[in-house]
């Protein structure tokens, strides 16, 4: 009998109480919670450096394949009223000529600008604008989008007496796509990147 009841005690010691039951769930829910949190923020940090580092390629490409462009082109534009009193401007488009025949009476012009896409507060998208004229007069017009989400674009635009371009330089400040939403803690912003490029035309502008 002494025995039945020492073997009951035993087993009664075994249980879990209600107490020992909560505190145990309360302890898996924090470390539970801590682990999500942590896991958040590693997904957060990955898809930043991931969208940044995309959008870092292709606006280098854009870059370049505009400064090249600016090195082949020639009659730019906008012009300044005075090149001598003002020989640097600022402006969010940019015109040239890539391509003339003076025989045929054919000139493409490219121009390049900058447009809003929601507000005039940005963001911006930078536009490729292509016309083919005839005879001076337009026949064919084709237009598509660069680089979107900008927050920022300029072209500063360095003339000499001609009005000849000296040196034209792209600014831009890019937000990387899908970002607004990366915020991790209120008071940190997404990244931006930005770019800033000079070319000069080879054929005296």
């Amino acid at each position: 009998m002494r025995h039945a009841r020492q073997h009951a005690r035993s087993h009664a010691r075994r249980a879990f109480s209600l107490v020992e039951v909560l505190i145990a769930l309360t302890i898996t829910a924090t470390l539970l919670t801590a682990t999500l949190a942590a896991l958040d923020t590693s997904f957060k940090s990955y898809k930043q450096t991931t969208e940044s580092a995309s959008t870092h390629v292709v606006a280098r490409i854009v870059v370049q394949r505009v400064t090249a462009m600016i090195r082949t082109g020639d009659e730019f534009g906008p012009y300044p009223a005075n090149p001598i009193t003002t020989p640097e401007l600022e402006s969010d488009w940019l015109e040239f000529v890539a391509f003339e025949d003076e025989a045929a009476g054919v000139r493409e012009v490219i121009r390049l600008e900058r447009r809003a896409d929601t507000s005039d507060a940005g963001p911006f998208v930078l536009w490729y604008v292509e016309t083919r004229l005839e005879n001076d007069v337009p026949v064919l017009t084709e237009e598509w989008p660069l680089l979107e989400n900008l927050t920022d674009l300029t072209f500063i635009l360095e003339y000499e007496v001609g009005p000849r371009l000296r040196r034209a330089t792209l600014d831009m400040t890019i937000l990387p796509d899908d970002l607004q939403d990366l915020a991790i803690g209120d008071e940190l912003e997404a990244p931006t990147i930005r770019m800033v490029a000079s070319a000069a035309p080879r054929q005296g502008g």
